[in-house]
């Protein structure tokens, strides 16, 4: 049974790694849905993004479907942040288990860039008093099963849209994702493949215009309506493996180490790390840092706390992080988790 089991972690492992070698290639700024590698969570952003292996809580959902039936419980999780140039990006899952070994759940993942005035065309380049709207969101359906009591996996279906104004694009994309508890001082193993999926391509009305097919002849029809074709563009398929060890310093003092190494196919690699402090069972203190090894980046040194509140028959945890971007200032991300 146990040969058995490796061969399947072996075998999967070797998948999911020839996935990031067919299609991990190094191309920046390439993809759209760039909102589907926003991190979130304020507890994974607190640690610099490193919750492949941990991944454990409903967040799970996003980073590695393959845990979300890890923990045995049910789980509600809203997280808010203050995104870039005036945005907002929210996050909702709930996880539910369906048996001691199997788990579903369920992920709204949103960026709302907020109205916008200052509508313009050329015969009022000034602006037309009118406000634009843009946002993209995601929904995701998950399921994950403890294979053995040390290994699970998990896959996520997720529906994708992107909108700015009265132009609109959607896809499906799947993620795939799996976690193996060593019995090497309960070292955890993890990797995920997400946004496997087809192509974006921007529709809508206004892409309709009114042309003259022969402008140098008069007689023919002056007003045919022709839609301007925009490019398809890929999604950002990304392929991550990471490790997590926890260190525990007796019953009021516990700490959780880990490492993240990211292949996305928009971008070169790169690896997070952070940690974790856990005091008497109550408070926690992260740090962490993104995209080492990176060149020309913006993000960096994050930090976090977090507050376990003592409620009788669920547990509420409050989640605080702080990102240092660049020249786009500092980014705050708060959460709320609620699990029974």
């Amino acid at each position: 049974m146990k040969n058995k089991t490796l061969k399947t972690i072996t075998i999967i492992f070797l998948c999911v790694l020839n996935f990031n070698f067919v299609f991990g290639q190094d191309k920046v700024g390439t993809t759209a849905g760039q909102f589907l590698q926003i991190p979130v969570g304020a507890k994974a952003i607190g640690m610099g993004g490193t919750f492949i292996a941990l991944a454990n809580d409903a967040t799970a959902l996003y980073y590695n479907p393959g845990a979300i039936s890890r923990n045995g419980q049910n789980a509600i999780y809203f997280s808010n942040t203050n995104w870039l140039v005036g945005s907002t990006h929210s996050w909702f899952g709930a996880k539910i288990m369906l048996t001691p070994a199997d788990a579903i759940g369920i992920s709204f993942n949103n960026l709302d860039y907020g109205e916008r005035e200052k509508v313009t065309t050329i015969e009022m380049p000034d602006g037309t008093g009118e406000y634009w709207q843009a946002r993209d969101m995601a929904i995701g359906l998950s399921y994950s099963r403890n294979i053995t009591d040390r290994f699970s996996i998990g896959s996520s279906v997720k529906y994708l849209s992107q909108e700015i104004w009265h132009e609109s694009s959607s896809q499906w994309a799947v993620d795939l994702g799996l976690l193996f508890i060593t019995q090497f001082n309960g070292l955890r193993i993890g990797a995920s493949l997400r946004n496997f999926g087809g192509e974006l391509q921007m529709q809508g009305r206004d892409l309709m215009n009114r042309i003259d097919l022969d402008p140098e002849n008069e007689g023919n029809n002056e007003t045919v309506v022709a839609n301007l074709k925009t490019e398809e563009w890929t999604i950002p398929l990304t392929f991550s493996i990471g490790m997590a060890m926890p260190v525990n310093l007796g019953n009021n003092i516990k700490i959780v180490l880990a490492a993240d190494a990211i292949r996305p196919t928009d971008n070169s690699e790169t690896m997070n790390v952070g940690g974790e402090v856990f005091l008497y069972n109550m408070l926690s203190l992260r740090g962490g840092y993104q995209s080492l090894f990176r060149d020309k980046i913006e993000n960096g040194l994050t930090f976090g706390v977090g507050l376990d509140l003592p409620i009788p028959f669920v547990k509420i945890v409050v989640d605080y992080s702080y990102q240092e971007f660049g020249l786009f200032g500092d980014i705050q991300t708060t959460s709320m988790s609620i699990s029974f």
